[in-house]
């Protein structure tokens, strides 16, 4: 099995509704779930020097990192992903 990143992005103000959708989601990729986090703020580092992250519909909320065949495979759990704004899925190649 390869490992995969999903990153979550967007912020919506959590609802009853929205957290069932997502605790039914943690539920229903538990077997393939390696790890999981949020965030809370962050700073980007650039050229042009160092700003703070704003808390909006742009920002990588979270991420999941699961176990599956391939990339098609992953990308199948992903779309279950009840996202706010959208999801990226990266595959997580050992150095």
């Amino acid at each position: 099995m390869k490992k995969f990143m999903i990153l979550h992005f967007g912020f919506e103000k959590p609802t009853p509704e929205i957290m069932e959708a997502w605790g039914k989601w943690f539920e229903s990729i538990a077997d393939r779930q390696v790890e999981q986090g949020g965030f809370t703020g962050g700073r980007e580092i650039s050229k042009e020097g160092t700003k703070d992250l704003p808390w909006c519909a742009d920002s990588i909320t979270g991420y999941n990192i699961i176990e599956a065949e391939d990339l098609d495979a992953a990308m199948k759990l992903a779309e279950t992903n009840p996202f706010i704004a959208s999801i990226r899925v990266y595959e997580i190649r050992a150095m």
